[in-house]
């Protein structure tokens, strides 16, 4: 979980919401990614889905079976989407999104017994520090109580 706060920082330096992943094969990192939406111009480039790109080059395979993805945010439905498609064998995250989250803060939608695959959860994995990078990207970009 601590690489994928050093991607979110990194985003959060490009000017991206501050959001890092990285999926782990084993002891090694096999993808890494951090959302890049605005650079990218892309609205699928969410960092889980670039770490999943990523890995999926790496292994030579869209299937990802075995893959751990560490991310520090919640994931948002699309995500989860390919997190399922790509089976995915574990996902831990740090903050909870309750905005967007569809892992456990909006839906639930990893626990429907009708996917025909199944992802094991550990949420609020470094909740503390993940939730710190956000809210001090957010605060940055808010203007001062005194110029309101």
């Amino acid at each position: 979980m601590a690489e994928a706060l050093g991607e979110a920082r990194r985003a959060a330096e490009a000017g991206e919401v501050p959001v890092g992943a990285v999926a782990v094969l084993g002891e090694e990192i096999v993808g890494r990614g951090r959302n890049a939406v605005i650079a990218e111009r892309d609205p699928t480039a969410h960092a889980e889905i670039v770490a999943l790109r990523a890995a999926a080059r790496r292994l030579g395979n869209y299937r990802l079976a075995g893959v751990t993805l560490y991310v520090t945010l919640e994931p948002c439905p699309m995500c989860v989407g390919a997190l399922l498609q790509a089976r995915v064998a574990r996902l831990v995250y740090g903050a909870p999104d309750p905005k967007g989250g569809a892992v456990e803060s909006l839906g639930r939608l990893l626990d429907d017994p009708r996917w025909n695959h199944t992802v094991e959860v550990a949420s609020e994995v470094l909740a503390v520090e993940s939730r710190a990078v956000l809210q001090a990207f957010f605060q940055a970009r808010r203007p001062a109580p005194s110029a309101r």
